[in-house]
């Protein structure tokens, strides 16, 4: 499996693409993700990507593995990342 992507690598890209510097893409990268984290409580869309939405878990009862013992977990909030149709379709081809 080969390596993900570091943000330097994904500015460069950017920049190369656009005719940008990296500095100006490194920008953007900065400003889409402070976008996101104020905004992903009303859920953040990246178009063609997917987006961040808020879930409710339940409580739940858990086992824990070392000891086999079983656990209550309480109920929380996660982020969750929802990929969008055509990332899969683009991804994995359709069917």
């Amino acid at each position: 499996m080969a390596k993900a992507l570091s943000k330097s690598q994904i500015a460069s890209e950017i920049a190369t693409k656009n005719n940008i510097t990296k500095k100006a893409a490194v920008q953007i990268l900065d400003f889409i993700a402070e976008l996101a984290y104020k905004n992903a409580k009303n859920s953040f869309t990246l178009p063609g990507l997917g987006k961040l939405v808020l879930v409710n878990r339940k409580a739940r009862v858990g086992r824990n593995p070392a000891t086999g013992e079983t656990i209550q977990i309480k109920a929380k909030r996660v982020v969750k990342f929802r990929v969008a149709k055509a990332a899969k379709d683009a991804i994995l081809g359709t069917k």
